[in-house]
C-alpha cells in the first residue's frame, strides 16, 4: 500500500454482531473473517490491493471465498513449481540465476494470495500483485518480467494438471505495462562509459579486476564471459586466439559463442596464463593475497610482537572464491569508482549522491563502449559477429548512435 497513505484507505473494522472483520468499499461491506486474526488481515490487504489496482472500484469477479480444506491453494502451486524449477533451471550442475528471480516474483503472490485457491487467482488478483511490485520501486521492465514469471508458473500448473486452463487463459488477458502509461519507474538506457572515467579506476582496483576491465573494453565480451575465463578454454594456435566460454548466455538455444582475442587483449592475458588449464584466470583469492602482501610491504611502522604472533583463521566466515561472479565483479568496480572519484568536500547529501551517480559505471557499459566503436569502424554486421548477437537489431541497442558524425555529414550536404 506504499502509494496511498493509510489514513486515505477504508479501514479494517470490527462488525460487533458477527465478530467479523469488515471493510466497506463502494458502499458494500466485505467480510474478511474472524476479527483480529492473521487470515483476516491478509484478506484485508488482498481486497484493498485489488480495489486500488481496479481504480478504487470493486472487481466484477466473484468475492472472496473461504478456502476449503481440500482446495489446491496458490501456496501449494508455488511449492510444486519451485521444486520443478530446482531441477529445470540448472546449468553445468549449478542452479541458474532464474531461481532467485522466480522467488522474488512469487513472493508478493504468496503474501497476498497464498491461502487462496488457485481458481481464485483472477486477472484482478494478478493486477493487485503487479501493483504491489510497482509500489516496491522497481522499474517497469522488471515489473513486466516478474508478471511473466507468475504467468509462467500458472502455465506450468496447467501443463501439470494442477490448474484449470481457464485460469491461465484469463491471466493472459492482463497486458504488460506500457511506457508512459503507468506510474512504474522507467530506466535510462545503458550508455557507453567514457575512457576518462575508466582509466582512474584501473589505478585503484586489483590487478585481476583491472585486467577484466581492459579485456571487456577491447573485446566487448559479456561480464560473465570475462569472469569465467580459463586457459583451457582459449585456443592459442593462430595469431588471433579464440576463447570459447564453457557456458554462455544463449547456449540453451543451441548457439555457439567464439570470442576473438587479438594482440592487445593477448598482452592483457599473458600475465595470468601460468595457471592450471582448468583454473579460472582471475581469482579473488589471488587478489586478496596480493593485497595483503602489498600492505605488508608498504607498512611504515614495524610489526609488534602481538601482531607477528597472530595466525590467520583456518575457517574464516567469508573466504575468497576461486572466481569472480558478475555481482562481485560489478561490486569491485563500484568500489573502485568510489576510491577513484571521492566527492568534493562541503557538498550537500543530494549533491554528494549526484556526484556518485555521475562518476559510477558498470561492467555492461564497457560492452556498450566496445559495441559503439566496432559499429562505427567496421559496420553493424561485423559488430554483431564480434559481440555474439543473433540479430543486428540487438547490436543497435548496444551501439550508441554516432550523432556527431551525422551532424558533420549534414553540415556538408544539407
Amino acid at each position: 500500500m506504499a502509494r496511498t497513505h493509510s489514513h486515505e484507505l477504508p479501514s479494517y473494522r470490527l462488525h460487533k454482531p458477527k465478530g467479523l472483520a469488515v471493510v466497506r468499499l463502494n458502499g458494500r461491506d466485505i467480510y474478511l473473517g474472524p476479527y483480529g486474526t492473521a487470515e483476516s488481515r491478509t484478506a484485508y490487504e488482498r481486497v484493498i490491493a485489488e480495489w486500488l489496482a481496479n481504480g478504487k472500484q470493486l472487481p466484477a469477479s466473484r468475492p472472496i471465498e473461504t478456502v476449503t480444506h481440500n482446495a489446491f491453494t496458490v501456496n501449494d502451486l508455488i511449492l510444486a513449481f519451485m521444486e520443478h524449477a530446482k531441477t529445470y533451471y540448472v546449468k553445468n550442475g549449478q542452479p541458474t540465476g532464474e531461481i532467485p528471480n522466480l522467488k522474488e516474483a512469487l513472493r508478493p503472490v504468496a503474501v497476498l494470495y497464498g491461502t487462496s485457491a488457485v481458481t481464485q487467482f483472477t486477472p484482478s488478483a494478478l493486477k493487485a500483485v503487479r501493483q504491489s511490485i510497482v509500489d516496491s520501486g522497481v522499474c517497469r521492465n522488471v515489473v513486466n518480467n516478474r508478471v511473466n514469471r507468475i504467468r509462467r508458473m500458472f502455465k506450468w500448473g496447467v501443463e501439470s494438471e494442477l490448474v484449470p486452463s481457464a485460469v491461465l487463459f484469463a491471466l493472459q488477458a492482463v497486458s504488460p505495462l506500457k511506457r508512459g502509461r503507468t506510474e512504474a519507474r522507467e530506466t535510462m538506457p545503458v550508455e557507453p562509459v567514457a575512457d576518462d572515467l575508466v582509466e582512474p579506476v584501473l589505478k585503484v582496483v586489483s590487478r585481476q579486476i583491472a585486467a577484466m576491465i581492459r579485456l571487456q573494453r577491447i573485446t566487448g565480451m559479456r561480464p560473465n564471459e570475462v569472469t569465467a575465463m580459463r586457459r583451457g578454454d582459449i585456443d592459442m594456435t593462430d595469431t588471433t586466439w579464440i576463447y570459447v566460454p564453457a557456458s554462455h548466455k544463449t547456449e540453451h538455444h543451441g548457439r555457439s559463442r567464439r570470442i576473438y582475442v587479438g594482440p592487445r587483449a593477448q598482452a592483457v592475458l599473458k600475465p595470468f596464463l601460468e595457471r592450471d588449464p582448468s583454473a579460472y584466470l582471475f581469482s579473488p583469492t589471488d587478489a586478496v593475497e596480493e593485497l595483503r602482501e602489498a600492505q605488508k610491504a608498504n607498512r611504515k611502522t614495524p610489526m609488534t610482537p602481538s601482531h607477528a604472533a597472530r595466525r590467520r583463521k583456518l575457517k574464516p566466515h567469508r573466504k575468497p572464491g576461486s572466481r569472480y561472479d558478475t555481482n562481485s565483479y560489478a561490486y569491485a568496480i563500484a568500489r573502485g569508482c568510489e576510491r577513484a572519484f571521492p566527492p568534493p568536500e562541503k557538498l550537500s547529501d543530494e549533491e554528494r549522491e549526484a556526484w556518485r551517480l555521475s562518476h559510477r559505471w558498470s561492467p555492461n557499459q564497457l560492452r556498450h563502449t566496445a559495441a559503439t566503436e566496432l559499429r562505427k569502424e567496421f559496420g553493424i554486421e561485423a559488430a554483431r559477429v564480434v559481440l555474439g548477437h543473433t540479430s543486428p537489431a540487438v547490436t543497435m541497442i548496444y551501439a550508441e548512435a554516432d550523432e556527431k558524425a551525422a551532424a558533420a555529414i549534414m553540415s556538408r550536404v544539407g
